[in-house]
């Protein structure tokens, strides 16, 4: 049985979760200037994820910082939302310290650890992950409880919307089996390289895929956004590329649609294998399912490349590292 299958089954647990153990914060958006979401890795993924899901409907900007400090322009009129599955990311604590020295308004997501401690020590309002899984396999989690935190400050009502996504995941089968026919069409190329291009709507979906084959597979993603890209990377599609590339378009812009169309005429040329993943409608389903295909995806390569899925020994070392500094 392995266990990171396991746990990628329990994405509707986790979804309902979050739904049961929510509460509504009090706050409105209109009180603050601007919100900064920080974390890092698979407890980060969720604030950049959130933030293009409310992109056309958020009206103060929203920043996400996987970092050790804060931009200058924080403050009182912020709002700071933290997140550190295991409490302990020393990234996040020491944002922690300085929110506390700004005077910014927090809201804290975490398993426990020191940055549970310290929210119950200050009374932050804080909302618990269950422990017990991988920070990047506990997304249903985080991202469910950011979805809510970010309705409420508009006042909106996602419950029942959530609770029908969460039905969706009740048998993974078909996920599995669909990532399964995506992954037939690359079985050949898993030893090369693999690159992400995205509309900006999904430029926080793709960026968790590329972390999932990071971590997941230990194998090179990266990521790239769409109409930016084509200012710059195209101009290095010439030849035969030792790349697959995954499209990831929701179909929101014409323009950019057109650019997805022209860039897989223009790269189909050398026979690159290119793998089309879009939505035909944007919205909190199509991202939640996205989401999960790509997992499967992402586990699907490191089951065929024979790697540990479940630890990552390199991130333990430098970890290890760091507590000698």
């Amino acid at each position: 049985m392995n266990p990171q299958h396991e746990a990628l089954k329990k994405f509707n647990y986790q979804i309902n979760f979050a739904i049961d153990n929510y509460s509504n914060h009090g706050l409105n958006a209109n009180q603050f200037s601007n919100i900064l979401i920080g974390g890092l890795g698979g407890s980060g993924i969720g604030g950049r994820i959130v933030k293009t899901i409310f992109m056309n409907e958020f009206p103060i900007p929203v920043e996400v910082i996987a970092d050790y400090s804060l931009p200058a322009y924080v403050n009182e009129k912020t709002l700071v939302i933290l997140g550190s599955y295991s409490g302990n990311t020393e990234e996040t604590l020491a944002m922690f310290d300085e929110v506390q020295k700004r005077g910014s308004q927090m809201l804290i997501l975490t398993a426990g650890g020191k940055l549970g401690g310290f929210a119950k020590e200050n009374n932050i309002k804080t909302y618990f992950l269950e422990p017990g899984f991988q920070p990047r396999m506990a997304l249903g989690f985080s991202l469910t409880y950011l979805v809510q935190i970010f309705a409420d400050l508009i006042g909106k009502d996602v419950t029942a919307e959530l609770r029908k996504i969460a039905s969706l995941f009740d048998d993974c089968t078909p996920y599995h089996e669909d990532a399964e026919q995506v992954f037939k069409i690359i079985q050949s190329k898993t030893n090369s390289k693999f690159v992400v291009l995205s509309d900006a709507q999904f430029e926080g979906v793709a960026t968790r895929f590329a972390q999932q084959v990071q971590e997941n597979a230990k194998h090179e993603c990266f990521t790239h956004v769409l109409p930016e890209h084509n200012h710059n990377v195209i101009e290095s599609y010439y030849g035969t590329l030792d790349t697959v590339f995954f499209f990831l378009n929701t179909n929101s812009n014409p323009r950019v649609v057109s650019r997805f169309e022209f860039l897989a005429g223009l790269l189909e040329v050398e026979n690159h294998k290119i793998i089309e993943l879009g939505v035909e409608e944007f919205n909190l389903a199509a991202v939640y399912l996205t989401i999960h295909r790509l997992d499967w995806i992402s586990l699907l390569v490191a089951d065929y490349r024979k790697v540990d899925s479940l630890n990552v020994p390199n991130i333990a070392s430098l970890k290890e590292f760091l507590e000698k500094v």
